[in-house]
């Protein structure tokens, strides 16, 4: 008869294995190579306090009857903090502006983001704005502190492909259902919250997700992104130096078979980048790490197209008592001449974004039968094979 220890360890087996075989491919997982040292989690979670969360809206299928669906959309939350009133010295910037980011211009005029960071669809950010406003209220969000203005930040891409977008699905319970699931650990990358109904260079696109570790005078700083990818050509798009979308041509990837009437022109879309980190950095060196971002999408094909909204912000954890409405406070920073480490780690990580974000959207139909498909895996390992990328 087994033993009940051994019994035990072979269940512990079965549990892990699983876990890990329930888990989404990443870039990684499929031999995909980049540069830079990811974190434990490979994720903008590794920057510790950070969680993230989602609610996704699926329904429907055929043909688009406006308020009734398909539904394609969701909402994504993401904390630097946790639910806590922590404000965290931050930053922004737009490579193209057909876009809209809101309460960004207090983040640059007082140099702090004081509330969570929210991403939806571009019809939808008043809702997702408004709701998070009620929940401050709600979850008194400043404690006993006298509060009489805020301004959330809330970010959008363009998902009315495949969404009923004039539906305005999106109300004040899928807001608060992202955050209530905002929580550190891994965070669920593709279809799922806001990034639902994204397309990214040709194929189905949504949210990514990745990290860095970077060492600075021996100690060890993180940086982390989160992407809304929604963006660029598929004859554009780039892994590890290779072009993959040229030699995907023919392969399919986006099927409209009854677009809105507006008029798409081919790389317009969007995305929205989150860069946090650990480091000590003041806003005019967030600032210089947000400019930084365009270099990773452009490693992977992005063009800043003119129908393109591209906006990131970056914040810093660190100085978790910086912000005082009363007293002078102390605060430290990495000098300039110490910083391009975190360049380089910001390009690299929204590359990889980008990709994992790609790696890990699936199929999906919406209005009126238009269709994305996902990056093949199979196919894209087969084109890094061929330009030696892969083993």
């Amino acid at each position: 008869m087994i033993k009940k220890n051994k019994i035990k360890n072979l269940l512990k087996i079965l549990l892990i294995t699983s876990f890990v075989f329930s888990q989404k491919p990443r870039a990684r997982d499929l031999g995909v190579n980049f540069y830079g040292t990811p974190g434990k989690l490979n994720a903008i979670t590794d920057v510790k306090g950070i969680e993230v969360g989602h609610s996704t809206i699926i329904s429907g299928k055929g043909k688009n009857i406006l308020g009734e669906g398909p539904v394609r959309t969701g909402v994504t939350a993401i904390f630097p903090r946790g639910k806590q009133f922590s404000p965290v010295y931050a930053n922004w910037y737009s490579l193209n502006g057909n876009g809209e980011m809101t309460g960004t211009t207090w983040v640059t005029e007082s140099g702090f983001l004081e509330t969570p960071i929210m991403i939806t669809n571009t019809n939808s950010v008043g809702i997702v704005r408004d709701a998070v406003l009620k929940w401050f209220v709600d979850y008194n969000w400043y404690g006993n502190d006298d509060w009489w203005y805020t301004y959330p930040v809330v970010g959008e891409t363009y998902d009315g492909f495949l969404n009923d977008i004039y539906g305005f699905h999106v109300t004040e319970k899928h807001v608060l259902e992202a955050i209530k699931n905002a929580k550190s650990g891994p965070v669920t990358e593709g279809n799922v919250g806001g990034g639902t109904g994204m397309l990214t260079l040709g194929f189905k696109g949504g949210i990514g997700t990745s990290s860095r570790v970077v060492k600075i005078n021996n100690k060890k700083y993180i940086l982390g992104v989160l992407v809304q990818s929604n963006f660029g050509s598929k004859k554009n798009l780039t892994i590890s130096g290779v072009p993959v979308g040229r030699e995907l041509a023919d392969t399919p990837g986006i099927i409209f078979k009854a677009p809105p009437s507006n008029t798409r022109k081919e790389g317009d879309g969007s995305i929205i980048v989150i860069v946090a980190t650990d480091a000590p950095l003041l806003p005019h060196q967030l600032k210089r790490i947000v400019h930084r971002v365009p270099l990773g999408i452009g490693l992977v094909g992005g063009r800043g197209s003119n129908g393109s909204g591209d906006i990131f912000l970056a914040f810093s954890t660190e100085n978790n008592k910086a912000f005082n409405r009363k007293r002078i406070q102390t605060v430290k920073t990495l000098p300039n001449d110490q910083i391009t480490p975190l360049f380089e780690a910001t390009a690299q990580a929204v590359e990889e974004s980008i990709i994992n974000a790609l790696i890990a959207a699936e199929t999906m139909e919406g209005i009126n039968g238009n269709k994305a498909y996902a990056l093949p895996h199979d196919k894209l390992i087969d084109v890094l094979k061929k330009y030696n990328q892969i083993d």
